[in-house]
Protein backbone atom coordinates (compact mmCIF):
# COMPACT_ATOMS: atom_id res chain seq x y z
CA UNK A 1 0.00 0.00 0.00
CA UNK A 2 1.65 3.36 -0.93
CA UNK A 3 2.58 5.84 1.95
CA UNK A 4 -0.27 8.37 0.67
CA UNK A 5 -3.14 9.11 3.46
CA UNK A 6 -5.72 6.41 3.54
CA UNK A 7 -8.14 9.40 2.64
CA UNK A 8 -6.07 10.08 -1.09
CA UNK A 9 -6.72 6.03 -1.96
CA UNK A 10 -9.97 6.02 -0.79
CA UNK A 11 -10.75 9.28 -3.42
CA UNK A 12 -9.16 7.92 -6.31
CA UNK A 13 -10.94 4.24 -5.65
CA UNK A 14 -14.32 6.02 -5.51
CA UNK A 15 -13.66 8.42 -8.22
CA UNK A 16 -12.37 5.44 -10.45
CA UNK A 17 -14.96 3.04 -10.08
CA UNK A 18 -17.64 6.25 -10.57
CA UNK A 19 -16.20 6.64 -13.79
CA UNK A 20 -16.15 3.08 -14.93
CA UNK A 21 -19.60 2.75 -14.29
CA UNK A 22 -20.48 6.39 -16.01
CA UNK A 23 -18.79 4.40 -18.81
CA UNK A 24 -21.03 1.44 -18.77
CA UNK A 25 -24.21 3.43 -18.23
CA UNK A 26 -23.78 6.23 -20.84
CA UNK A 27 -22.87 3.38 -23.51
CA UNK A 28 -26.03 1.14 -21.89
CA UNK A 29 -27.87 4.75 -22.50
CA UNK A 30 -26.58 5.18 -25.99
CA UNK A 31 -27.78 1.72 -27.26
CA UNK A 32 -31.11 1.54 -25.94
CA UNK A 33 -32.48 4.99 -25.10
CA UNK A 34 -30.85 7.60 -27.98
CA UNK A 35 -33.45 8.74 -30.11
CA UNK A 36 -31.18 8.81 -33.66
CA UNK A 37 -27.75 7.89 -34.37
CA UNK A 38 -25.93 11.20 -34.48
CA UNK A 39 -27.29 11.12 -30.55
CA UNK A 40 -26.36 7.36 -29.97
CA UNK A 41 -22.04 8.36 -31.10
CA UNK A 42 -22.55 11.73 -29.60
CA UNK A 43 -23.04 9.87 -25.63
CA UNK A 44 -20.85 7.28 -27.04
CA UNK A 45 -18.28 9.59 -26.87
CA UNK A 46 -18.81 11.02 -23.52
CA UNK A 47 -18.46 6.80 -22.62
CA UNK A 48 -15.15 6.67 -24.23
CA UNK A 49 -14.37 9.78 -22.23
CA UNK A 50 -15.88 8.13 -18.92
CA UNK A 51 -13.19 5.09 -19.59
CA UNK A 52 -10.28 7.59 -20.55
CA UNK A 53 -10.66 9.11 -17.20
CA UNK A 54 -11.17 5.65 -15.26
CA UNK A 55 -7.77 4.57 -17.03
CA UNK A 56 -6.32 7.89 -15.39
CA UNK A 57 -7.45 7.26 -12.15
CA UNK A 58 -6.08 3.58 -12.29
CA UNK A 59 -3.09 3.81 -13.09
CA UNK A 60 -2.15 6.66 -10.58
CA UNK A 61 -3.70 4.37 -7.84
CA UNK A 62 -0.72 2.15 -9.23
CA UNK A 63 1.83 4.38 -9.36
CA UNK A 64 1.31 5.23 -5.87
CA UNK A 65 1.52 1.96 -4.97
CA UNK A 66 -2.10 0.71 -3.96
CA UNK A 67 -4.26 -2.26 -6.17
CA UNK A 68 -6.61 -0.34 -8.16
CA UNK A 69 -9.53 -3.54 -7.89
CA UNK A 70 -8.85 -3.07 -3.62
CA UNK A 71 -9.26 0.74 -3.82
CA UNK A 72 -12.68 0.63 -5.84
CA UNK A 73 -14.29 -2.58 -3.73
CA UNK A 74 -15.36 -0.56 -1.10
CA UNK A 75 -17.37 1.71 -3.50
CA UNK A 76 -18.89 -1.09 -5.53
CA UNK A 77 -22.03 -1.88 -3.30
CA UNK A 78 -23.06 1.83 -3.22
CA UNK A 79 -22.23 2.53 -6.92
CA UNK A 80 -24.52 0.17 -7.99
CA UNK A 81 -27.00 0.83 -5.70
CA UNK A 82 -27.24 4.34 -6.84
CA UNK A 83 -27.61 3.81 -10.25
CA UNK A 84 -29.93 0.66 -9.77
CA UNK A 85 -32.28 3.37 -7.94
CA UNK A 86 -32.12 6.30 -10.64
CA UNK A 87 -32.52 3.84 -14.09
CA UNK A 88 -33.69 6.03 -16.41
CA UNK A 89 -37.10 5.94 -18.23
CA UNK A 90 -36.31 7.64 -21.20
CA UNK A 91 -33.80 9.60 -23.45
CA UNK A 92 -34.39 12.77 -21.46
CA UNK A 93 -34.55 10.94 -18.13
CA UNK A 94 -30.95 9.54 -18.94
CA UNK A 95 -29.20 13.03 -19.95
CA UNK A 96 -30.65 15.00 -16.91
CA UNK A 97 -28.45 12.04 -15.13
CA UNK A 98 -25.76 12.18 -16.59
CA UNK A 99 -25.75 15.98 -16.06
CA UNK A 100 -27.18 16.96 -12.50
CA UNK A 101 -26.88 13.15 -10.84
CA UNK A 102 -23.30 12.67 -12.33
CA UNK A 103 -22.52 16.73 -11.82
CA UNK A 104 -23.61 16.75 -7.50
CA UNK A 105 -21.42 13.72 -7.19
CA UNK A 106 -18.64 15.45 -8.89
CA UNK A 107 -19.01 18.18 -6.75
CA UNK A 108 -18.45 16.13 -3.71
CA UNK A 109 -15.22 14.84 -5.06
CA UNK A 110 -14.27 18.12 -5.82
CA UNK A 111 -14.87 18.95 -2.01
CA UNK A 112 -12.90 16.42 -0.72
CA UNK A 113 -9.79 17.41 -3.53
CA UNK A 114 -9.44 20.90 -1.86
CA UNK A 115 -7.78 18.93 1.21
CA UNK A 116 -5.31 16.79 -0.95
CA UNK A 117 -1.49 17.50 -2.91
CA UNK A 118 -1.89 19.27 -5.81
CA UNK A 119 -0.96 16.47 -8.35
CA UNK A 120 -4.11 14.69 -7.08
CA UNK A 121 -6.62 17.85 -6.90
CA UNK A 122 -5.07 18.08 -10.45
CA UNK A 123 -5.93 14.82 -11.78
CA UNK A 124 -9.12 15.00 -10.22
CA UNK A 125 -10.17 18.57 -11.59
CA UNK A 126 -9.26 16.88 -15.52
CA UNK A 127 -11.38 13.55 -14.81
CA UNK A 128 -14.66 15.69 -13.69
CA UNK A 129 -14.70 18.21 -15.87
CA UNK A 130 -17.91 18.82 -17.68
CA UNK A 131 -17.68 21.03 -20.20
CA UNK A 132 -18.21 18.40 -23.21
CA UNK A 133 -20.94 17.01 -21.66
CA UNK A 134 -22.64 20.02 -20.13
CA UNK A 135 -22.91 21.57 -23.99
CA UNK A 136 -24.48 18.10 -25.28
CA UNK A 137 -27.18 17.60 -22.22
CA UNK A 138 -28.41 21.61 -22.38
CA UNK A 139 -28.27 21.58 -25.80
CA UNK A 140 -30.30 18.80 -26.06
CA UNK A 141 -32.78 19.53 -23.25
CA UNK A 142 -33.52 22.92 -23.76
CA UNK A 143 -34.48 22.06 -27.34
CA UNK A 144 -36.90 19.51 -26.33
CA UNK A 145 -38.14 21.71 -23.44
CA UNK A 146 -38.57 24.08 -26.30
CA UNK A 147 -40.57 21.99 -28.33
CA UNK A 148 -42.64 20.63 -25.51
CA UNK A 149 -42.85 22.24 -22.60
CA UNK A 150 -44.56 19.61 -20.67
CA UNK A 151 -41.62 18.21 -20.26
CA UNK A 152 -39.59 20.36 -17.79
CA UNK A 153 -42.34 19.19 -14.61
CA UNK A 154 -41.38 15.76 -14.61
CA UNK A 155 -37.70 16.49 -15.73
CA UNK A 156 -37.46 18.88 -12.16
CA UNK A 157 -39.23 16.07 -10.41
CA UNK A 158 -36.35 13.72 -11.49
CA UNK A 159 -33.45 15.95 -11.20
CA UNK A 160 -34.71 16.55 -7.51
CA UNK A 161 -34.71 12.53 -7.26
CA UNK A 162 -30.97 12.28 -8.65
CA UNK A 163 -29.91 15.24 -5.96
CA UNK A 164 -31.77 13.17 -2.57
CA UNK A 165 -30.41 9.85 -4.45
CA UNK A 166 -26.62 11.46 -4.66
CA UNK A 167 -26.76 12.94 -0.97
CA UNK A 168 -27.88 10.36 0.71
CA UNK A 169 -24.93 8.03 -1.27
CA UNK A 170 -22.83 10.72 0.36
CA UNK A 171 -23.83 10.20 3.55
CA UNK A 172 -23.27 6.17 3.07
CA UNK A 173 -19.57 6.88 1.97
CA UNK A 174 -19.13 9.36 4.85
CA UNK A 175 -20.26 6.77 7.55
CA UNK A 176 -18.53 4.15 6.09
CA UNK A 177 -15.46 5.76 5.11
CA UNK A 178 -14.10 8.18 7.17
CA UNK A 179 -10.87 8.82 6.04
CA UNK A 180 -12.96 10.00 2.85
CA UNK A 181 -15.23 12.11 5.49
CA UNK A 182 -12.68 14.04 6.65
CA UNK A 183 -11.34 15.48 3.48
CA UNK A 184 -14.94 17.07 2.55
CA UNK A 185 -14.89 18.40 6.04
CA UNK A 186 -11.63 18.95 7.81
CA UNK A 187 -10.77 22.91 7.93
CA UNK A 188 -7.40 21.67 9.67
CA UNK A 189 -4.43 19.97 8.53
CA UNK A 190 -4.56 18.42 12.48
CA UNK A 191 -8.06 16.40 11.82
CA UNK A 192 -6.46 15.34 9.03
CA UNK A 193 -3.44 14.32 10.48
CA UNK A 194 -5.49 12.62 13.47
CA UNK A 195 -8.49 11.01 11.90
CA UNK A 196 -11.14 13.10 13.61
CA UNK A 197 -12.20 16.61 13.44
CA UNK A 198 -10.24 18.73 15.51
CA UNK A 199 -12.05 22.04 15.73
CA UNK A 200 -15.65 23.23 15.21
CA UNK A 201 -14.51 25.51 11.97
CA UNK A 202 -15.25 21.95 10.96
CA UNK A 203 -18.43 22.28 11.63
CA UNK A 204 -18.68 25.84 9.85
CA UNK A 205 -17.04 23.81 7.08
CA UNK A 206 -19.41 21.55 6.76
CA UNK A 207 -22.50 24.13 6.10
CA UNK A 208 -20.39 26.17 3.89
CA UNK A 209 -19.82 22.52 1.72
CA UNK A 210 -23.76 22.11 1.30
CA UNK A 211 -24.18 25.39 0.43
CA UNK A 212 -21.57 25.19 -2.40
CA UNK A 213 -23.47 22.16 -3.60
CA UNK A 214 -26.81 23.91 -3.27
CA UNK A 215 -25.33 26.82 -5.34
CA UNK A 216 -24.07 24.13 -8.26
CA UNK A 217 -27.11 22.65 -8.86
CA UNK A 218 -28.90 25.39 -8.70
CA UNK A 219 -26.37 26.90 -11.70
CA UNK A 220 -27.10 23.36 -13.77
CA UNK A 221 -30.87 23.39 -13.41
CA UNK A 222 -30.82 27.18 -14.38
CA UNK A 223 -28.71 25.96 -17.92
CA UNK A 224 -31.17 23.28 -18.23
CA UNK A 225 -34.20 25.89 -18.15
CA UNK A 226 -35.79 24.03 -15.70
CA UNK A 227 -35.55 26.74 -12.94
CA UNK A 228 -35.49 30.32 -13.89
CA UNK A 229 -32.05 32.00 -13.89
CA UNK A 230 -30.18 34.34 -11.88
Amino acid sequence: MSDSPAGVVELLGVLAYAELTAFLRLAEDAATLAPSLTDRAALSGLAATEYAHFVLLRDRLTWLGADPEEAMAPFVSSLDDWHAQTRPGDWLEALVKAYVGTGIAGDFYREAARHVDPDTRKLVDEVLAEEVRSEFVVERVRAALAGDPRHAGRLALWARRMVGEALSQGHRLAAARPHLALLLVSASPEGLESGRPSTDADLVEIGRLFARLSEEHGKRMAALGLVPGP
